[in-house]
């Protein structure tokens, strides 16, 4: 089921946005409403986000992925479209209502930290439920549980410069939870911190969503990030949304040339699942219980990714038993299933990809910019 829905989002800048929509929707493009001065950041932008699922947009500077995010809490009025949370029409919303959702179900976990430097780790933990009015005490014990979540416990009294840059992001990630909000929006959250620090807060979001199953929309432009954090993924370009799957439908299946220069240096490995390249035998699954060719076989779960395969098929073993969440047998890998996969070109609409030099110039510069 659908927490959060856009349908048909645009954000024009500029003068006579609502003709520049028109003009978008007849099929103009972004370069012809920029001549004239105007700015179309967010063209016609469809997708739904469904609960305890991590949705992320990603894009290059300038795609729109930041204006999109903040319109679906109400900080930017889209120039058309709407926005849809648990059914309410978030556009419709009256300035003093929109308030009171952004304080109560929509948390947004910024960038840059965004801590007041003269109040505690525990007081800025605890400063939406302030401004929600709630008493101190109550206040202090949900912060101090949020800093306990994020991996805080001890550092309550701080001061936010006593902190290093991760610290200081899990103190921006505990204020959001604290709150309870039903969804957070997290912009380039990660993306300041140097790349130890930011594979640990991915782990921590990642060990956090396990138990609090949040409804989560991420913005980033690191392609890796996208792929290890996002159950789905919009791709954006130019103010629109080129692609819209898994991370598995992405790198096997990209729905156009700019998709696929994106992913030409992705660890297949690590994002390809013994699920997605198995052998469905769920008809076969009794006769795999009760001992067939594959008895003796070991068992990895669905979700595992393939580049934890090799080591037991270097150890010998000829196949790999594929198991659900409940450990009954699902798939089945062998070696030569392995090796194709990693070695599948991906498919562009269905036709395979060519290489840099059929591509051209233009799909060069965007992986070396990626």
């Amino acid at each position: 089921m659908s927490r959060l829905r856009a349908e048909h989002l645009y954000k024009v800048f500029g003068r006579r946005s609502d003709q520049a929509v028109s003009r978008l929707e007849a099929g103009a493009d972004r370069d012809e409403l920029r001549a004239q001065g105007t700015t179309a950041a967010v063209i016609d932008a469809s997708f739904e986000v469904e609960e305890g699922q991590i949705f992320v947009v990603m894009g290059l500077s300038g795609s729109g992925k930041s204006t999109l995010l903040r319109m679906l809490n109400g900080l930017l009025e889209p120039t058309s479209g709407r926005v849809l949370f648990d059914g309410d029409d978030v556009t419709a919303l009256k300035p003093r209502e929109l308030r009171a959702v952004r304080a109560r179900k929509i948390s947004m976990v910024f960038q840059h930290f965004a801590l007041f430097p003269h109040r505690s780790v525990m007081e800025n933990a605890g400063y939406g439920l302030e401004v929600q009015g709630v008493p101190r005490e109550e206040r202090e014990e949900r912060a101090t549980e949020a800093l306990h979540l994020a991996g805080l416990k001890g550092w309550e009294n701080s001061w936010p410069d006593e902190l290093s840059g991760g610290m200081q992001q899990r103190v921006g990630l505990a204020r959001a939870l604290a709150t309870d909000a039903d969804l957070l929006l997290m912009d380039e959250s990660f993306s300041a911190l140097d790349p130890l620090i930011r594979r640990d807060m991915q782990d921590q979001l990642l060990e956090l969503q396990k138990t609090l199953k949040k409804t989560i929309v991420f913005i980033t432009h690191d392609l890796n990030e996208a792929m290890r954090l996002g159950d789905r993924i919009a791709v954006m370009k130019d103010g629109r949304i080129v692609q819209n799957g898994t991370a598995e439908d992405i790198l096997v299946r990209p729905a156009t040339d700019y998709v696929a220069s994106f992913i030409q240096d992705v660890d297949r490995s690590r994002v390809l699942t013994a699920g997605s390249i198995m052998e469905d035998t769920k008809s076969d699954s009794a006769a795999m219980q009760s001992g067939g060719e594959l008895e003796d076989a070991s068992t990895v779960t669905a979700e595992t990714p393939i580049a934890e395969l090799f080591t037991p098929f270097s150890n010998s073993e000829d196949a790999m038993i594929v198991t659900d969440e409940s450990g009954t047998p699902v798939g089945v890998i062998d070696r030569e299933r392995l090796l194709s996969a990693l070695a599948e070109e991906p498919q562009v609409n269905g036709i395979a990809e060519p290489n840099d030099t059929e591509r051209g110039p233009d799909a060069a510069g965007v992986t070396a910019r990626a």
